[in-house]
């Protein structure tokens, strides 16, 4: 396996962006993409793009060759790759091991969604969970999680304090951020006060539907020393699934696919919890 470095991004702004099509979004963040990484279109042999949901919010499937050709980057084989929330991370994967296999040389990943074009938001988010044994009977995801959380407070006496300082510190990281889809601080006593969702899950511990793209390109590192790009190396990479449904979990308060998951990048970075800086981790409620 060879070792593989990450030589540019682009992303655009997020939020209620109605007057940008899906497939305006991800071109440009790809342009972007392409432009920080320094190579030209023609070098670029491989995309793998995550999305979820447009063939229910945006009645588009057959999405990667849609999306690459208005991007102008037609002719690459490219790839949509769809795992709910982890569609992106999941693109990024598939791209890593397409580089290190050496496969390809030039090899984006990207991910995109337009979630406010006037389709049923609950209902389309609602695919991703068990449709026979939980939707069926009514369920939604601030539901199943609302219960996720009461199983937390009650194991570890988890308060609404606690909970709430989720949100604070979400909101700070991205106050300063310019694409941010809310740019603002909030307070203890504002996510507390809010209107709730499903209890004890208020307006601010849950997340809003959006729209935006991302891109990242990959390539091995011995070729980004060749292009003199400064080497950020992808030095572990784990993936596992768990129970979709919820009553399938042993411990409703715990989540030990992250675990397993993490264990594997981990090994293969051959590093410990206790080296990482650093965490940014996938909070929907």
């Amino acid at each position: 396996m060879r070792d593989v470095a990450v030589i540019g991004y682009g992303l655009t702004k997020f939020g209620e962006l109605w007057k940008t099509p899906l497939r305006d979004l991800f071109a440009e963040a790809a342009a972007a993409c392409l432009e920080d990484s320094g190579i030209e279109r023609k070098q670029l042999q491989s995309a793998y793009i995550g999305c979820m949901t447009s063939g229910l919010f945006n009645g588009q499937e057959h999405l990667a060759s849609l999306l690459c050709d208005y991007a102008g980057l037609s002719g690459l084989a490219a790839t949509r790759v769809e795992s709910a929330c982890a569609s992106g991370g999941a693109a990024f994967r598939a791209a890593y091991l397409e580089v290190a296999s050496g496969a390809s040389d030039f090899v984006m990943a990207g991910g995109v969604e337009k979630m406010n074009d006037g389709a049923d938001a609950t209902y389309c988010l609602s695919t991703a969970a068990d449709q026979e044994y939980e939707v069926y009977h009514g369920i939604t995801f601030p539901g199943l999680y609302a219960m996720i959380a009461h199983a937390h407070m009650h194991k570890y006496g988890t308060t609404p304090e606690q909970l709430a300082a989720v949100a604070v510190k979400n909101h700070r990281n991205g106050a300063k951020n310019p694409y941010a889809q809310f740019p603002m601080e909030i307070t203890e006593q504002t996510v507390l006060g809010a209107v709730r969702v499903a209890e004890p899950l208020g307006l601010f511990d849950c997340s809003p539907v959006t729209d935006g793209a991302a891109c990242v390109m990959l390539c091995p590192a011995d070729v980004a020393r060749e292009l003199g790009k400064p080497v950020i190396r992808v030095i572990g990479s784990g993936h596992a699934t768990d129970t979709i449904a919820l009553h399938d979990r042993a411990d409703f308060a715990a989540v030990p696919v992250v675990g397993i998951a993490a264990r594997r990048a981990f090994a293969q970075a051959g590093i410990t919890i206790g080296d990482v800086d650093f965490c940014e981790v996938h909070d929907c409620f």
